[in-house]
């Protein structure tokens, strides 16, 4: 933006910027904007009621600070990052304060009576922003939920969810948008739709899974190929563009999920119910129908919206055991659609791919939401099953799009992208990988998977297996959401984007409507096609940290119960100023400081080999290591576990630092004895 000055020419006075206001403790506040190389320095007093992370529009001023870095002030907040707080309130006689509990300076709220909903003196309590007007000192906010000290649990995961910027509750007048769908299949909506509904359609989910957004539909042609359907909750036939529903979604972008809940991206109505494709009820959906051979050979490929009719729901456990015993409910189509997905499989990665494998970790929760015990589950024939089909739609879908183009340029499109590895992180791996035996050829991309793969197969069931699994999956570069496709590197495809799950990630719900909008020729390019990617981006990210956080809460109130208990763990990471522990037993994360370990010797940090290295005794922890720890503290408001190293014989560890040590004094003293007889 620029100021017209006398003659009506444009001014370079004042520049006007978007980015992101990030408040330090002591109330400075910076706003970070994309392309620059330094962040614009704004004084309290010019922050224009804007809040930490809030998107902004900052003027810069002309002038430069002592520290050449440019100043401004915000002239408007373009969006908020959250919009529920929570605190304690704070009475007085006719009104109330609401004191947000946080590390970044953020201002009180004035609480009107009538909008403390029961709300007492100190009690925490969830606010909700109202507004801000110009006139008004302070933000004007109303009570939403007051919290029980006595479920911390509860306040917890509430409080990870609102520093993550994720909204507890749908606002009622989503909530009446939403009332007013019907789920009943209409005459019109049938003509435009092709119909499955009599053929064998099922469900494949974890076992407490309520939103099922994605099906499998197979029958025999008489060509003698297979004709396999993977059916998709037609979620954009509710959430219509430009609706309070829409916009919430958008908001949210993506379902968050803590170990005692999810947070929907989604009214329940639409996510459990309208959505959900249910055993036995008729239900919308958007397909990618395959005409596949006998040896996975994709001959034809069909996308469009259709109905289906799901015969049963299975769970993920009910599969595996039913492709291990090769016998149960529809045996056969489930032990042919296995087969199919590992011939797809093994072509993914004769093709690029990266065969990564992760454990997921989930908790025994009690009807209070407390850990009673941790199960590690791993992916199997079942999950392979499902993914491979998952992926094939995806890859299909992003394909077909990729071609249509105008004026021969490529319209916007939410591909989902990731990156080669990174050079400074792939090499320092690499030479970490060769002193165990594994050896990496970097000339190429292809090269580089190859060389993955390779060790990834060499590596099982070796000790370094766990801690080469983990620093390559470090060396990788970050998913992200983007119409610029670079392709997906780790999945080894030319084009992909995400389609099959929009009853929670909101990327496919725009991936649904564009796929229309080119099977109908009547697009509607979008022009903020890249802010909407880099939102999608960052709410994933946001998510993922809330998740993060959730299981390490849940962690540190499970290991509370092991308080001075030893157990074996592998080490997970180091840094100069400790070593990080998971135990075997519940993949629980603990610190050993190098301030605990100065009994034994100075460690210092050797970065190349990924270890702590005692300078007197040469005693190394390295990453994968396996040691013995001994828990010390837990501490559930940091989210923080402490473990101490427990020595095979701590006795004979000590006495052999001293003994050392004595004899590299007596050694020192001998050297000087005899210099002085020399010099004599």
């Amino acid at each position: 933006m620029h100021k017209k000055n006398k003659d009506g020419k444009k001014s370079s006075q004042t520049q006007v910027v978007k980015g992101k206001l990030d408040i330090s403790k002591s109330g400075m506040g910076y706003v970070i904007v994309e392309g620059l190389e330094k962040d614009i320095m704004v004084r309290p007093n010019d922050f224009n009621h804007a809040f930490h992370g809030d998107i902004v529009r900052v003027q810069i001023n002309k002038g430069i600070s002592r520290d050449k870095r440019q100043e401004g002030k915000i002239v408007e907040v373009a969006e908020r990052k959250q919009k529920e707080f929570i605190g304690n309130i704070q009475m007085s006689k006719n009104f109330a304060f609401f004191i947000p509990a946080t590390d970044k300076p953020i201002p009180d709220f004035y609480i009107a009576t009538d909008k403390l909903n029961g709300a007492k003196d100190n009690e925490r309590v969830i606010v909700k922003f109202i507004s801000w007007e110009k006139n008004n000192k302070k933000p004007i906010g109303e009570v939403v939920a007051i919290l029980k000290s006595e479920d911390e649990n509860d306040m917890a995961m509430k409080e990870i969810l609102i520093d993550a910027g994720f909204p507890l509750e749908f606002e009622n007048e989503v909530l009446a948008e939403v009332k007013k769908l019907q789920a009943h299949i209409s005459r019109e909506e049938q003509k435009k739709r092709k119909d499955f509904r009599d053929i064998l359609t099922f469900t494949i989910d974890p076992v407490d899974a309520k939103d099922f957004d994605d099906a499998i539909s197979i029958r025999n042609l008489d060509n003698g190929n297979y004709e396999i359907g993977i059916h998709i909750a037609d979620v954009s036939h509710f959430v219509k563009p430009g609706s309070l529903l829409d916009k919430s979604a958008y908001e949210r972008a993506t379902s968050v999920y803590l170990p005692d809940r999810v947070n929907p991206m989604l009214p329940e109505k639409i996510s459990n119910e309208l959505c959900s494709l249910r055993p036995h009820e008729d239900k919308y959906t958007f397909s990618a129908v395959f005409q596949i051979t006998n040896r996975a050979e994709v001959k034809h490929t069909w996308l469009g919206r259709t109905l289906i009719h799901s015969n049963h729901r299975f769970t993920y456990e009910e599969v595996q055991e039913i492709i291990e015993k090769r016998d149960g409910l529809h045996a056969k189509p489930l032990m042919l659609l296995n087969n199919l997905a590992k011939i797809l499989r093994a072509e993914r990665f004769k093709n690029g791919a990266i065969n990564f494998s992760s454990q997921e970790v989930r908790f025994q929760l009690d009807e209070k939401g407390k850990p009673i015990g941790i199960v590690v589950k791993e992916s199997k024939d079942a999950h392979k099953l499902v993914e491979e089909f998952m992926l094939l739609a995806n890859r299909a879908v992003a394909t077909y799009v990729s071609k249509i183009k105008i004026n021969k340029e490529p319209i916007p499109f939410p591909y989902r992208i990731h990156d080669t590895p990174d050079d400074e992180k792939l090499k320092p791996f690499a030479a970490f990988a060769k002193k165990f035996g594994y050896t990496f050829d970097l000339h190429d991309e292809a090269a580089v998977a190859s060389s993955f793969n390779k060790m990834l197969k060499d590596v099982q069931g070796k000790p370094e297996q766990h801690v080469l699994e983990q620093l390559g999956i470090r060396t990788m570069a970050k998913a992200i959401y983007t119409s610029s496709n670079i392709g997906h590197y780790g999945l080894g495809f030319e084009y992909y984007c995400h389609f099959t799950s929009p009853i929670r990630r909101y990327p496919d719900v725009m991936v649904h409507r564009i796929l229309q909008q080119c099977l109908d020729k009547d697009l509607k390019l979008d022009k903020k096609m890249d802010e909407h990617c880099k939102h999608c981006s960052e709410r994933e990210r946001k998510a993922m940290e809330a998740e993060r956080a959730g299981n390490k809460y849940k962690q540190v109130e499970f290991m509370k119960n092991y308080l001075g208990e030893e157990f074996d763990g592998i080490i997970s990471g180091v840094a100069s100023f400790g070593f990080f522990v998971e135990t075997i037993a519940h993949k629980c994360e603990g610190m050993v400081t190098v301030r605990d370990l100065s009994v034994y010797d100075d460690f210092r940090l050797d970065e190349a080999d990924y270890a702590l290295v005692g300078l007197r005794t040469k005693q190394k922890f390295r990453m994968g290591d396996a040691v013995r720890i001994k828990v010390v503290a837990a501490n559930l408001s940091k989210r923080q576990l402490d473990y101490e190293w427990v020595p095979v014989s701590k006795t004979a560890t000590v006495q052999n630092a001293k003994i050392k040590a004595k004899s590299k004094q007596e050694k020192k003293i001998a050297a000087t004895k005899q210099i002085s007889k020399k010099k004599k």
